[in-house]
């Protein structure tokens, strides 16, 4: 993959782009890998693939629990700022 091909724009508020696209990577390589073990045959490959996809699920499931902290944090900060807000008005 070339790396130029994701910029980040330093714009996110309630979500990361880039954490986004490397969710969607990653989920892309987990399928990729699932059709591969369905037409290996030779049991240690297979067995290395198996342990591939189990790593990849685990970066899926570290990136979709960052991407929810990110969103928790962007709302307690929307609701902090809303609060202000109400008391000027």
């Amino acid at each position: 993959m070339n790396q130029t091909e994701v910029k980040c724009v330093h714009a996110c508020k309630n979500t990361c782009a880039m954490l986004n696209e490397a969710l969607r990577k990653e989920a892309s390589i987990v399928r990729f890998y699932e059709s591969m073990l369905e037409q290996c045959n030779l049991p240690e490959v297979k067995g290395f693939i198996s342990e591939t996809i189990d790593d990849r699920r685990k970066n899926i499931l570290k990136i979709i629990q960052k991407l929810n902290e990110i969103h928790a944090r962007s709302q307690v900060i929307d609701g902090m700022i809303s609060s202000f807000n109400n008391i000027d008005g």
